[in-house]
């Protein structure tokens, strides 16, 4: 394969794979314009286009208080504080999201495969999975802290 074909190929299949993403059928749908007056700049650029949030800037990444996580984009409740650890690496992480909350998917892009999670109610994109956490479950859920709303118990 020529490298042409190569870089033609791995577009094509990234476009495909987002394109389904965006057709899936969501309980929580928003018009572009809709998503853009809720949410800032950045928050729209995370939840709606996969970016990702500078590491240490979310002050999630610290929050230890007992309530629960929600996602900016719908209110679902997402992650219980319990499941909360640091992990050192600057975002806020979990080893487990609560039950019926967030959907997965393979994510391609960065030449390796990551499994993308998002909001299973309204599709935002919150972070990614990852087989390097603590037990009970091994996972670790890399999350953006501004797809994310905390309410204290």
């Amino acid at each position: 394969m020529h490298r042409r074909e190569f870089i033609a190929t791995t577009f094509a299949s990234l476009l495909l794979a987002r394109t389904a993403q965006a057709q899936a059928a969501f309980e929580v749908t928003r018009t572009e314009a809709e998503w853009r007056a809720m949410l800032t700049e950045l928050e729209y650029q995370v939840m709606r286009e996969e970016a990702t949030e500078r590491p240490g800037s979310s002050p999630l990444d610290k929050n230890y208080a007992a309530g629960t996580y929600f996602c900016r984009g719908c209110d679902l409740p997402l992650y219980a504080s319990e499941a909360k650890y640091d992990s050192g690496t600057g975002w806020p992480s979990f080893f487990e999201s609560l039950p019926n909350a967030i959907g997965t998917m393979e994510d391609r892009k960065l030449f390796s495969v990551r499994t993308e999670c998002h909001c299973r109610r309204c599709g935002s994109h919150l972070g990614h999975i990852f087989d390097d956490g603590p037990q009970p479950t091994g996972k670790r859920h890399c999350l953006n802290g501004v797809s994310l709303v905390f309410g204290a118990a």
